[in-house]
């Protein structure tokens, strides 16, 4: 009775938080660029009662006799495929068809009217949200501020910067910003977005604002434009969220059943043992 008591209650933690990520994945159904996730369980414990034996000249062996005692949490797996495109008209919003991420950076030299790029990957974060915007200083920027990391026309890691007064703002599906400058004249291409992909993005790690950093799971970043790293790039758009509600509705009522089964075999646990307290009066 006590070993079915505590296998329930493993099963209430394992559905609770798979309650929990469910929960997460509904509150974020309108984040831009969210990614879903699943939750997985795997057996924990087992008390074995009779080992396995092989057969032998008068036997034909026997199966081994176990007891399991509860679940535990197997995986909490990010989904990563690519959530539905919003068209906005808004030329700086920017949404990536493809497993690349837009890579932004958490750090510089601390001056806002020349920032540079780290060149310690540490520095850098990662997000699928593209709804950009720009500073003062004309720099292109995520909402929270972070600079939005650009190729310039060597190559090389640059902050992309538009100049006050440029009109006639663009971004290909190479990733290739242009605009015409203040002063008028021919249209000019200085930067090209910089997007990166991961061996195995679902190891990447979350963090707070739509970003994402790299961990030892994911691998390291491999960084390139859009051409090169196989996606491309649709201005004037933004990624939503991949959570599928049919889905997660569905999830969550299994997480709630399963939670109160578990619950009921506590409640049969504690009568039967009632039933045993009973048996002397």
């Amino acid at each position: 009775m006590m070993r079915g008591m505590f296998a329930a209650i493993s099963g209430l933690k394992t559905h609770q938080v798979m309650l929990d990520v469910t929960a997460n994945d509904i509150a974020n159904v309108n984040t831009l660029g969210y990614k879903s996730a699943r939750t997985t369980f795997k057996d924990s414990l087992t008390q074995v009662q009779r080992g396995a034996s092989g057969a032998t000249a008068n036997n034909g062996g026997s199966n081994a006799s176990q007891i399991g005692l509860g679940t535990q949490l197997g995986s909490i797996d990010n989904l990563m495929q690519g959530g539905a495109m919003q068209s906005t008209g808004n030329p700086l919003d920017v949404a990536i068809q493809g497993d690349a991420f837009f890579r932004i950076t958490l750090s510089g030299n601390n001056d806002p009217n020349a920032p540079t790029v780290p060149a310690d990957a540490g520095g850098h974060q990662y997000t699928r949200a593209g709804n950009f915007t720009r500073n003062q200083q004309g720099f292109l920027v995520t909402q929270e501020g972070f600079y939005v990391i650009g190729a310039d026309v060597n190559g090389a890691d640059a902050p992309i910067q538009i100049p006050a007064g440029a009109t006639g703002v663009a971004i290909g599906q190479s990733g290739a910003i242009s605009f015409i400058p203040p002063g008028g004249g021919e249209r000019i291409s200085p930067f090209t977005l910089s997007l990166a992909t991961f061996p195995n993005p679902s190891g990447l790690e979350r963090e707070s604002g739509n970003r994402w950093r790299s961990s030892g799971s994911s691998g390291n970043a491999t960084p390139g434009t859009p051409d090169f790293v196989k996606s491309i790039t649709t201005a004037g758009a933004i990624e939503m969220s991949n959570v599928d509600l049919a889905q997660a509705f569905t999830t969550m009522i299994t997480a709630q059943r399963g939670f109160q089964a578990n619950s009921r075999i506590i409640s049969t646990s504690d009568e039967m043992l009632q039933d045993l307290v009973n048996l002397k009066r």
